[in-house]
């Protein structure tokens, strides 16, 4: 350009610095503020706007505030957009003291922020749970006639959520629409979102299918939430709403959204394979699994860890050890809960030896027990009456840095017990309590039951004293076990008390439901 005689000017340079700024080459932008300045042309707004909105994209809000000043330095009055940019960047840094205070400047210096100005503080102060300074602000910028829109709402609407208040959240859905403003997306999903929190599920499926019907497509974030929130409510996935008359809402969503174009995330498959597993529609589970591996989906350990537990649970060991093995063929890593799941089955059903095989192959792959793996191996051993492996597995546990919780006492304790070993079950019940941990209704059992066995009523009437002293309410199983061994030695007053303590334990738990 400059080679045939036409000289550039300031819109020229201004362009030029605008396409290097894009690019985040602001210090070349610079280079050529100084050369326009050379050639006799003066910066004007615009040019001084375009630096800095390029160094507030890179973060640089120091720079930018310095390139303000030289304005003012040089009486070029800055625009609102340049405040905006400044504003923007310092909201999203987390500085929102600079950024009020700039905010305040903008007003000293008669210049109005716009709509976009309010929008930078508001999401601002709502990423940082200031949603109270963030309301404060939408009635600042109605009062000065400046009509905020679906972007102020749904930041505000999404803080409102975020701060457990969905009531304020409907209110501002409420004005946004009195204002004829289209909530988008991400609107609904925040309002999804804030019903499924307080299990308010049929005000989310209404939402959902208004979404819908206004021809707003959901996104992957929006049908999850809306899944996870049939989950959390504790309803049937599948049949997510069927407590209140309305059948198959989970799958139909996830129909919906295979429909509406939206590919189903591996969250959103774990989630219905878990819910279909807890709900006993293994079957289901099952045949959906099939259909995501034949999709050639990416599945990870969780989800094969949701199956093999559903497996389980569904008397379908046989085949969760299959699928068990299949694993490292398929590229899909085991970690401690798929060992612990196993393990966990082999104990409950008396194969322990295959449990054992299993915990030692964890340890050779290098798989760090849980709390969870070393109570399962504990309560395997109990069962086999080896009572020495298992406090050795306790104290294997404790050196290898993981605290034994009130399952692995009450579990080994209760093995003391059964084997008539009360003294080392009461050693057993003080280590517990020296460690800080609450013995709770089965650890009592435990103890009742073993001084019940060998004769020792006195015993098993201290314990159960304690129980009741520690708030620790007593159960049938307490009762019966009480009662046999006040049978036994013929003490058959004391157990008629005991019989009325227990009619007045569950009269006192009939009136404390109603």
């Amino acid at each position: 350009m400059v080679e045939t005689g036409c000289p550039a000017n300031v819109v020229t340079f201004t362009t030029l610095m605008n396409g290097l700024c894009r690019e985040g080459r602001v210090l070349q932008a610079l280079a050529l503020v100084d050369r326009m300045v050379e050639e006799g042309h003066q910066p004007d707004a615009v040019t001084y706007g375009t630096i800095v909105n390029g160094m507030c994209k890179l973060g640089d809000t120091v720079s930018a505030l310095n390139m303000l000043r030289k304005m003012d330095e040089s009486q070029i009055k800055a625009n609102v957009v340049i405040y905006s940019a400044i504003v923007d960047r310092l909201c999203k840094d987390g500085n929102h003291i600079k950024a009020q205070n700039i905010f305040t400047e903008m007003h000293e210096k008669g210049i109005f922020p716009n709509v976009l100005t309010y929008n930078c503080m508001i999401d601002g102060y709502c990423s940082y749970g200031k949603w109270s300074d963030a309301e404060q602000l939408l009635r600042d910028m109605i009062e000065r006639n400046i009509d905020p829109d679906v972007v102020t709402f749904s930041a505000l609407i999404n803080a409102f959520v975020k701060e457990g208040k969905v009531s304020g959240a409907e209110e501002l859905y409420r004005e946004m629409l009195r204002r004829n403003i289209f909530p988008t997306t991400i609107t609904y999903s925040s309002m999804i979102d804030g019903f499924c929190k307080h299990s308010r599920l049929e005000d989310a499926k209404h939402m959902f299918d208004l979404m819908v019907s206004k021809g707003c497509s959901p996104d992957i974030i929006t049908l999850n939430t809306l899944i996870d929130g049939c989950c959390r409510a504790k309803r049937h996935l599948i049949h997510g709403f069927c407590q209140v008359g309305n059948v198959n809402v989970a799958q139909d969503l996830f129909q919906e959204m295979i429909s509406n174009g939206v590919s189903p995330d591996i969250v959103t498959c774990n989630t219905l394979l878990a819910g279909l597993c807890e709900n006993g529609k293994l079957e289901k589970a099952l045949e959906m699994f099939k259909v995501f591996q034949k999709s050639k989906m990416d599945l990870d350990t969780a989800t094969c860890n949701i199956i093999i537990n559903g497996m389980c649970k569904g008397n379908k060991v046989d085949e969760a050890w299959d699928l068990f093995n299949s694993l490292p063929v398929n590229g899909v890593e085991t970690d401690v809960v798929t060992y612990n799941i196993l393990i966990g089955v082999f104990v409950k059903e008396g194969n322990f030896l295959r449990a054992e095989d299993i915990y030692l192959e964890m340890l050779c792959k290098g798989i760090i027990p849980s709390t969870v793996t070393y109570n399962s191996m504990v309560d395997g051993f109990c069962k086999q009456n080896r009572l020495e492996e298992a406090r050795q597995m306790v104290d294997s546990m404790v050196s290898e840095g993981c605290s034994p919780d009130v399952v692995t006492f009450s579990t080994l304790i209760k093995g003391y017990c059964k084997a008539g070993r009360v003294d080392d079950g009461l050693e057993l019940f003080s280590e517990m309590c020296q460690r800080g941990l609450v013995a709770d209704t089965i650890t009592y059992n435990a103890l009742i039951h073993g001084f019940c066995k060998v004769g020792d009523l006195n015993g098993a009437q201290d314990i159960f004293e304690e129980m009741v002293s520690s708030g620790v309410c007593p159960d049938t199983i307490t009762f019966r076990s009480m009662l046999a061994g006040l049978c036994t030695k013929a003490e058959l007053q004391k157990g008629l008390t005991m019989l009325e303590d227990l009619q007045k334990s569950v009269d006192h738990e009939l009136e404390d439901d109603e």
